[in-house]
């Protein structure tokens, strides 16, 4: 088994070479750098970081912006969806990337089936262009925390099975979604069928509704996810709390243990 522990979180283009370096110094070998508002590397810089990732080990994954949503039923904002997708992914290619990670988007006045169908199709058309254009790198569909929120366990594992996406698995999202009823148990058996996992975990908040807030990631809790794992997997898991380097040492500590 392979896992692999990273922050969510680059931080600038002046910096990402530098912090590449320290996450290397301090045995973190992942990274996902966060689009949250729209890429911010241009690809005269993207050399430089896609060099020293690659030297030092490091695989890098992409969050896309926030601003998704497949279900959406204005024209405009469902292909400005794809748009910040496709984006992401050509960035993602320059950078070596393996996968660029995404909200799907939300269920909206229809059904949930439809909601589906619609979302379904709307990758099926994001992967035709990356065929079309070559694209090497992988989009992967994330769960979501929130109960109104397109996301479940169910409905990630079918996209993959339609369309040929891959997944995010948030550990602490399902928790959420699940009002803390879901083990982590539970959730790698959901997923024990697929080889490489690309993961998110943090501390969370909850309430009725599902996720409210991320927080620092508690060692009870990365002990208990730790030990659920799965062998003879690609496990990759990048902390979403506020302090995701200081989380990712904590985890890679105690896997080492």
């Amino acid at each position: 088994m392979v896992v692999r522990f990273g922050p969510a979180g680059l931080g600038g283009v002046k910096d990402a070479v530098a912090n590449l370096e320290e996450f290397h110094r301090l045995g973190i070998r992942a990274c996902e750098i966060s689009f949250t508002y729209g890429p911010y590397i241009k690809k005269e810089d993207a050399p430089a970081i896609r060099e020293s990732a690659e030297r030092l080990g490091i695989q890098l994954s992409i969050h896309a912006p926030y601003w998704i949503n497949l279900n959406s039923d204005d024209a405009k904002k469902l292909d400005m969806s794809k748009r910040r997708i496709l984006a992401s992914c050509e960035v993602g290619e320059w950078l070596g990337v393996k996968y660029v990670v995404f909200h799907a988007g939300f269920y909206g006045k229809g059904s949930r089936e439809e909601a589906y169908e619609n979302i379904r199709d709307a990758i099926k058309e994001i992967m035709a262009e990356m065929k079309a254009r070559e694209y090497k790198i992988k989009i992967a569909v994330e769960t979501m925390g929130k109960i109104n929120v397109f996301g479940s366990v169910s409905e990630i594992k079918r996209l993959v099975r339609d369309t040929g996406c891959s997944f995010c698995l948030d550990f602490a999202h399902l928790w959420a979604r699940s009002l803390g009823k879901m083990s982590y148990e539970e959730m790698v058996d959901e997923f024990k069928e697929f080889d490489s996992w690309h993961c998110h975990f943090s501390g969370i908040v909850y309430g009725e509704k599902g996720e409210r807030n991320h927080i620092p990631t508690p060692g009870e809790e990365l002990k208990k996810l730790l030990s659920s794992l799965p062998k003879g997997k690609d496990i990759t898991i990048i902390n979403e709390s506020p302090v995701p380097v200081d989380d990712s040492v904590a985890g890679l500590s105690i896997y080492k243990k």
